[in-house]
């Protein structure tokens, strides 16, 4: 899973900010990946070839 050390620091902002990769919709508990969560998938399928274009 995609995590870093400031993931931490947004709890401080409780529910109220939206972060990660990941779209949560509270009432229903459906995920939905974001566009970031897509790109991230293309970065790990290309083993970071992407990156380099």
């Amino acid at each position: 899973f995609a995590w870093s050390l400031l993931d931490n620091y947004e709890w401080s902002l409780g529910y109220s900010k939206r972060f990660g990769i990941v779209h949560v919709d509270y009432s229903t508990q459906k995920r939905t990946i974001k566009s970031s969560g897509r790109y991230y998938s293309e970065v790990i399928a290309s083993k970071g070839e992407i990156l380099a274009r």
